[in-house]
């Protein structure tokens, strides 16, 4: 079609394609077989990926116009790379906004019209020469994304334009093409009226930012294929329906024939046909065949081979499939028949370094990542990803929501209020056919994966007529999947919208109220546990109503990675740099830092709660034998070694396997034999794990999918003899002093504290003990104003009075107690006693006396600081990794090494985190192993948290580079500390459980010793 481009195109909703060729499948496909079933890359592409000449404009009218006539030349231009970001390679700066438009108060526009100042264009061109195996036949050029709109010019003809960043755009060039060398143009503008579709709650990017490739077709070839493998009522004998579509309309008999073999490749159904015009459809069934789940992925090969007149084959396409059926079925959504629960997580495409340009190394590492997290579900969040992610979902198996690329969240929900006044698509008739033809390019183009399941109308954008429309094209379309939204829960008129009820952080008793009044649609959590920061606090009150309430069919974590981008500080030192950073303005700062992996793809200490809660095999261990829960729905534990450990205090005492042949959805006890353990005293901790027979293509043999422990204390019959060793005390006027062997322990009245602790000459007080009601707040925190409403705590902590020293002797001990007042209660007091004994050991016992009328508490505690020196940890604590009250389920009792510096984690915004529960014993060493030991009995473990940062530096530092120079390890030592909450990150308080009543009275107690010997 011959048109002229206009500008005018990027605001009007009714121009959003003009010559672009219509979606179609993103199968394969060869000029012979052998190619085809080696997985070769394909012989009739030619990338156009790398160094593309480039021009950056702030707006349209700065934008270069002629550029791409032939007589243009653009050599003395900028070079940038293909794929990538814009705003990544020195153009422009990032910007990220989560619900609000990014020109929000710089513009004042409304749909469709768009910021004519703020609409940042670069021009591209590459110049290719056509190589041989794409000269006989027509081309075709594929952008797999480009955001948020562009127009093509071939040899300064105009070739098309398109909108929606996240589906491929393809044109034809054969009209345009010359011989020899020819000149490829692209003009890509950051706003349109699809950019009014794309609010989501992501960076602002713009450009060519996945692949771009040419390609060519053999004289008949397959344009579209579409495979239905589903299965009958028994779930064991397949049907397969195989239909194709030509490019063309062919002029002679063109056929097909069509092999399907199993994984030994055994051919397990075959057949052939012959077009009529375009269309053939081939099918039949298959009996005895092996379904498709996530828990066994098992994939047949379908291979095509296209012939013409004379019989010769003039393209192969192999397509793996897979088998599997998933329907509603009695108010349940089912998999091959069986009641699936989603334990799930949402994921963005993103690179800290590329942006959204992810690369094939970074989609491996999270498919494995989710695997070996127990993760069996994703949901695209909130656009189509690249074709590669659905293959590997496919073959690793993992179920998929498939979003469509729609979200208009500014339109309708401001500063948290829903005001739909100006919503889009909402009724509007100009919306409809730009919103259906992004859930037509996605359909088409992913429809033949097995591990979609779902189709997602799209995120966060009300409810109206319009995505009803495009609800009711995908049941019309796809009847072997469901369709999901959310956004009917703010507009019930329109509830048909989605086949399942589904909320964005509803909190555990929102939704067992709703499963509990007679509901008429199954739930999932299409978003839940903002895991912002330091997050993810109970969470298991959620997987605990998988069991409790059959309609409850799962959840999907916000979300998988952080979305944060390495940039450089004034320093040239890299950091990882959230919204506001580039000066990007408006922006909502770190907002984008929800992951449940750093945005360098290593994993948060979140992840060990996340793979604990998600694990399908439920393992309770118990002195006689094991309980072996198999929650699967098909694996049994064939492919599983079961091993379980002893040990006392720490110390492994013996390893063992035993055979657990476990059914699915079936429950069965191993017997075990442990040595006789009831004459010697001590913690005992039976722990138990399933560990991968072989390896698996997302993790070595060996690999640990299931754990479980339990712990006991066989008590001595004799009492703890006391400490030996002489004491001497010297009261000054101003210091009490306590001497043995080897240490001095020295009070002061004026400091009111303990103020040195010295073994062997060396002395190991910093700075001393003082009461601490104040952790540096969470994002989370901050989301409940927890500086609003509890700060008191914060003066608290600064603002003491110690009223009273007083000193006591006993035989072998001596005790001096420090009583403190506060100035937010005259009520509130905290009494510390510290009693030495003979060979050095130091108890500490802490009362806390509340008071009503004040806010819970964030921690009750002690803390002081050590010489950075002491730079070494060794726990016997829950860990590995860290966790709190309310998320320590995934946390193991053992024996941990790790450096001081490594304990607190990497969130965007430094805040309180590194904690332990369950401290028995910590040590705090130096390169020599020399130091201090905190210990605590078993029946009474205490919480600790080592760091080279106090509280309040940590409160008042924006990004990691912000804290000063490590010169302390701060030691704190708490009775308790709150949860760290998850629900979400705006206001959803920590469970009631899991918070500190600030008039109660509450007390713990700790021993300090030496740790080390000078004789290292």
């Amino acid at each position: 079609m011959t048109v002229s481009p206009s500008l005018s195109w990027l605001e009007d909703p009714g121009v959003f394609k003009v010559n672009r060729l219509e979606a179609h499948s993103d199968h394969r496909y060869y000029s012979n077989m052998a190619e085809a079933e080696a997985g070769a890359p394909m012989d009739m592409r030619y990338s156009l990926n790398g160094s593309w000449k480039f021009s950056y404009a702030p707006n349209p009218a700065s934008r270069v116009e002629s550029f791409f006539t032939e007589s243009y030349n653009c050599s003395a231009w900028d070079s940038i790379q293909v794929p990538g970001h814009i705003q990544l390679q020195g153009f422009g700066r990032p910007q990220y906004v989560n619900t609000m438009y990014p020109w929000d108060g710089l513009s004042d526009v409304r749909p469709p019209h768009i910021p004519q100042e703020h609409n940042p264009v670069g021009s591209y061109v590459k110049e290719f020469r056509l190589p041989a195996n794409l000269e006989n036949g027509p081309l075709f050029i594929s952008f797999q994304g480009v955001e948020s709109a562009f127009y093509v010019w071939l040899n300064g003809e105009f070739v098309g334009y398109a909108e929606d960043s996240f589906t491929p755009s393809e044109f034809d060039l054969t009209p345009y093409l010359r011989a020899g060398k020819n000149k490829l143009a692209a003009q890509v503008y950051q706003r349109s009226t699809g950019g009014w579709l794309e609010d989501q709650d992501f960076w602002r990017f713009s450009g060519i930012f996945r692949d771009v490739y040419l390609y060519t077709v053999p004289k008949h070839h397959i344009r579209d294929l579409e495979v239905r493998a589903e299965l009958d009522d028994t779930y064991t004998r397949g049907s397969l329906s195989v239909l194709m579509q030509l490019l063309d309309t062919p002029q002679e008999a063109v056929s097909a024939r069509l092999e399907l073999k199993d994984n030994a490749g055994e051919v397990r159904l075959s057949g052939e046909g012959v077009f009529t015009g375009q269309k053939l459809t081939l099918s039949g069934e298959v009996a005895d065949v092996v379904a498709w789940s996530a828990e066994n992925p098992y994939l047949y090969t379908l291979c095509i081979s296209l012939m013409d007149a004379q019989g010769d084959i003039v393209e192969a396409v192999v397509q793996k499939t897979g088998f599997r059926r998933f329907e509603l079925k009695n108010k349940l959504m089912h998999i091959n028949g069986k009641r699936i629960v989603f334990k799930g997580v949402n994921r963005h495409e993103f690179n800290c370094r590329q942006g959204r340009s992810i690369t094939r190394e970074d989609m491996l590492w999270d498919i494995q990542t989710l695997k070996r997290s127990n993760i069996n579900a994703v949901r695209t969040s909130h656009y189509p990803n690249q074709t590669l992610w659905y293959e590997l979902c496919d073959e690793y198996g993992v179920y998929v929501i498939d979003e469509m690329n729609l979200e208009t969240h500014g339109s309708w929900q401001k500063m948290g209020i829903v005001e739909p006044s100006w919503n889009i698509p909402g009724n509007d008739p100009d919306w409809r056919d730009i919103v259906l033809d992004r859930a037509v390019s996605m359909v088409e183009r992913d429809k033949n994966h097995p591990s979609i399941l779902i189709w997602s109308c799209g995120n966060e954008s009300y409810a109206g007529q319009v995505i009803l429309d495009a609800a009711n094209w995908f049941r019309s379309r796809d009847n072997s999947r469901l369709v999901h939204y959310e956004g009917v829960f703010h507009n019930r008129e329109y509830d048909a919208t989605s086949d399942m009820e589904s909320r964005m952080y509803a909190k555990p008793a929102d939704i067992e109220e709703y499963l509990n009044n007679s509901p008429e649609k199954p739930y999932i959590s299409c978003e839940y546990m903002h895991a912002m920061g330091n997050s993810v606090g109970g969470m298991h009150k959620y997987t605990e109503l998988e069991n409790k309430y059959p309609m409850y069919q799962g959840g999907f974590i916000w979300d998988y990675i952080d979305q944060s981008i390495l940039a450089k500080d004034r320093f040239g030192q890299e950091y990882f740099a959230y919204g506001g950073d580039f000066g990007d303005r408006p922006t909502d700062y770190s907002f984008c830092g929800n992951g449940i992996v750093y945005a360098d793809r290593e994993w948060t200490p979140k992840l060990q709660e996340v793979k604990f809660l998600y694990q399908n095999y439920k393992l309770e261990p118990a002195k006689t034998g094991i309980r072996l829960i198999n929650e699967s729905l098909f694996a049994g534990t064939e492919h599983l070694t079961l091993e379980y450990s002893l040990y006392c205090e720490g110390e492994l005492l013996g390893t063992w396997t035993a055979e657990a042949n476990a059914a699915a959805q079936s429950e069965i006890l191993v017997p075990i034999a442990l040595p006789n353990l009831d004459e010697t005293p001590g913690e005992y901790c039976i722990q138990a794990s399933l560990l991968l027979k072989e390896a698996e293509l997302w993790a070595e043999e060996g690999y640990e999918i299931a754990f479980g422990e339990s712990v006991f204390v066989v008590q001595a019959n004799a009492e703890a003899e006391q400490a030996a060793g002489k004491l001497k005390v010297v009261e000054g006027d101003v210091q009490i002093g306590v001497l043995g062997e080897n240490f001095t322990v020295l009070f002061s009245k004026q400091a009111g504290s303990l103020v040195s602790l010295n073994y062997h000459g060396r002395e190991l007080i910093a700075a001393p003990p003082a009461p601490l009601f104040w952790r540096a707040t969470t994002d989370n925190d901050k989301g409940t104003n927890l500086g609003y409403n509890a700060g008191c705590w914060y003066a608290a902590s600064l603002d003491r009075k110690c009223v009273e020293v007083s000193l006591a002797q006993e035989e072998g001990t001596v005790t001096v107690t420090f009583d403190y007042r506060f100035s937010i209660h005259a009520d509130l007091a905290v009494q510390t006693a510290y009693t030495v004994y003979g060979d050095g050991t130091v108890r500490v016992h802490t009362r806390y006396t509340g008071a009503a009328g004040l806010p819970d508490l964030p921690i009750v505690a002690l803390s002081f600081k050590m010489p950075a020196d002491y730079s070494h940890s060794e726990w016997y604590a829950m860990g590995p990794e860290e966790n709190y009250i309310d998320r320590a389920f995934g946390a193991r009792l053992g024996v941990f090494s790790r450096k001081v510096g490594e304990l607190p984690s990497r969130y965007l915004v430094p805040q309180e985190s590194g904690n332990r529960t369950g401290v028995r014993r910590v040590k705090i060493t130096d390169n020599a192993g020399i130091g201090l030991q905190i210990s605590a009995p078993a029946t009474a473990p205490v919480e600790c948290n080592l760091s080279p940062y106090t509280a309040f530096e940590l409160e008042h530092a924006s990004h990691a580079f912000e804290l000063p120079q490590v010169r302390y390890t701060v030691v704190t030592v708490a009775g308790r500390q709150m949860g760290v909450g998850g629900d979400d990150s705006w206001g959803a308080p920590v469970h009631k459980e899991y918070t500190i009543p600030s008039d109660q009275t509450l007390e713990y107690e700790f021993f300090i010793s030496s740790a080390g010997t000078e004789e290292k």
